[in-house]
């Protein structure tokens, strides 16, 4: 049988449907070009225009975080490829399944800086899992097929592909499926056997275990595993800002989210704790604090996909690599041999930590500037709309109020950039999310800051009859910046003021912004006018929406762990006097 012949940009169409991939997002240009022809001829993709690359990058991880599925982006060469490159690391940093197809010089002209000339490949060779340049038409099929493998196995990230114009538009015999050959790449996914065992010993032998628990357990697909062993165990269960979801926020055994703006049981049962069961998280140093004295008393259990993640910041003690859902299977059948129906007494543990939650709950003191509480805002948002909703945060004092507040019941329902810590995702990551689950309610709840960035695919949603609805938590401020001019710089308010919703000047109007690019306006300056406003914007299904709400700025962020000091120093509430007293 004769294969098809097809030009080098044809056979990136054909590998995509191939693929079954069903959705992109991208922006044409010049060395793009030859591949924007018959992608308008394709049945099986649909492709989104966006305002800006970085809104098809972090479209796509929207459209990933919310699925699972590889997410799919497109650009041209020059500033085309490089304004991919924030979404690149933001989806590195976060473990997000991302392809970006990029067009390039013809190779004759690579290394001549030629007309929108850029070394992507050099440039995100540091922030993707691997970088391909193609040259050759026939080499096309090889690469989306291995980029997409990459990208979606193993430890999930990002993967580009750089073709250039010449590749695009010369012919060559198309060969489905190609042989992918990547000596050096085989993750280890299934745990071994006496790991197993002696992660299930130091369980059993445990008096304060707690679980530890990462994003890659969302990545992973294991929230009922998670469930499962937990229950089994009986230990007390955190999950961390990109694991908010992957278990039930309403669970007895949950204490909530560790690290710098955590709950005070989570934060401080982590460092009491004298055995972590850590299920893909990386010790980031926003949940640690000063590594050397986090948890001091701790063994650990480190269970991570990625082998160079174990040891990185902390030893332990036994290391699991392989995928969390794997070891969280293995691991469940030998403690039900092991434990014989019976949990490990943990009483005082118990004890201790109900004595935390009693004493400290989530909460906030009201304000009285006239002012909207933008807590209580967010916190009627999740309470209406619900745990099958899908909230994308922005970053800043709203993504953390997002964590804190929103009550999530189910993985993937919980979108933000934390590792990289991204200006801008919300609206685009909604709009993707939106894209991949339909169905869902999706909201990005932003900052008046983040939200100028990205605005703009505002007319991406509207054109494409994508209604995500859009909350602005108008501060008029770079309100987390703010926080910390507060607190550590003397209130010296240096070149934070955004005037976005003061009394006297209101620049941009989003309402107006908003009308402008086709959507429903709403204004909330009233605690009475909140509910009503998000009903509305609930039962609005035929344009985008967004709610412009007047907040304090002089809400903080609390819990707070201080940049460059010991979990042990969690705050709750501003010149209070740290938690630990130093007794149990």
């Amino acid at each position: 049988m004769t294969n098809e012949v097809l030009t080098g940009a044809e056979a990136i169409v054909r590998s995509l449907e191939l693929l079954g991939v069903t959705d992109v997002f991208g922006l044409p240009g010049g060395a793009i070009l030859p591949t924007y022809d018959p992608l308008m001829d394709s049945k099986k993709l649909r492709h989104i225009l966006v305002r800006h690359e970085q809104g098809a990058g972090h479209a796509a991880e929207g459209y990933a975080s919310a699925s699972g599925r590889v997410g799919v982006c497109i650009a041209t060469s020059g500033p085309g490829a490089t304004n991919l490159v924030t979404a690149i690391a933001d989806a590195y940093m976060d473990s997000v399944p991302l392809l970006a197809i990029t067009g390039q010089v013809g190779s004759h002209l690579i290394g001549t800086d030629a007309f929108q000339e850029a070394d992507i490949v050099g440039i995100t060779m540091p922030i993707t899992k691997h970088s391909f340049l193609v040259t050759k038409p026939e080499d096309v099929p090889e690469a989306i097929a291995a980029a997409y493998l990459i990208a979606s196995t193993g430890r999930p990230g990002p993967v580009l592909v750089d073709v250039t114009k010449d590749a695009q538009q010369n012919k060559a015999e198309f060969i489905w499926p190609p042989k992918v050959d990547l000596p050096g790449y085989k993750p280890v996914t299934k745990p071994h056997g006496k790991q197993i065992q002696a992660a299930a010993a130091l369980i059993k032998e445990a008096k304060k275990p707690i679980f530890y628990v990462g994003g890659g357990i969302v990545r992973s697909g294991a929230a009922k595993e998670l469930l499962k062993l937990a229950e089994l165990v009986g230990a007390p269960v955190t999950t961390t800002l990109m694991a908010r979801g992957a278990f039930p926020d309403s669970h007895p055994q949950h204490l909530g989210m560790p690290g710098m703006h955590g709950t005070v049981p989570a934060v401080m049962g982590l460092q009491r704790s004298d055995l972590l069961i850590t299920l893909g998280a990386r010790f980031d140093d926003r949940v640690t604090g000063v590594a050397k004295s986090f948890a001091p008393d701790a063994k650990v259990i480190h269970v991570d996909i990625d082998p160079a993640e174990i040891g990185k910041i902390r030893f332990a003690d036994v290391p699991i690599v392989g995928d969390a859902k794997e070891v969280i299977t293995e691991l469940t059948a030998e403690l039900t041999t092991a434990l014989k129906g019976k949990q490990p007494d943990m009483g005082e543990w118990w004890e201790f930590l109900n004595g935390l939650l009693e004493r400290y709950p989530l909460g906030y003191a009201p304000h009285d500037d006239g002012k909207l509480d933008p807590q209580l805002v967010i916190k009627r948002i999740g309470e209406i709309s619900g745990p099958e909703a899908i909230f994308a945060a922005g970053v800043g004092q709203h993504q953390m109020w997002s964590a804190q507040f929103i009550k999530y019941e189910r993985p993937n329902s919980w979108l933000n950039s934390g590792g990289a810590g991204t200006m801008g995702y919300s609206v685009p990551a909604a709009m993707g999310a939106k894209v991949a689950q339909p169905e869902r309610l999706v909201w990005a709840i932003d900052g008046d800051g983040c939200f100028q960035m990205t605005n703009q695919e505002l007319a991406t949603c509207t054109i494409n009859n994508i209604p995500i609805k859009v909350a602005i938590i108008n501060n008029s401020s770079l309100g987390m910046v703010r926080q910390w001019q507060t607190l550590f710089y003397d209130k010296r308010y240096s070149n934070t003021d955004l005037n976005t919703g003061t009394d006297t000047i209101m620049v941009p109007d989003f309402v107006k912004l908003a009308e402008a690019y086709g959507c429903l306006a709403i204004r909330v300056e009233k605690e009475e006018e909140i509910d009503a406003a998000i009903k509305l914007a609930i039962e609005t299904n035929d344009r985008p929406v967004v709610i412009d709400f007047i907040v304090g700025r002089d809400a903080m962020v609390w819990p707070m762990v201080p940049a460059g000091v010991s979990n042990d120093q969690v705050q709750y509430a501003r010149d209070a006097a740290p938690v630990w007293d130093g007794e149990e």
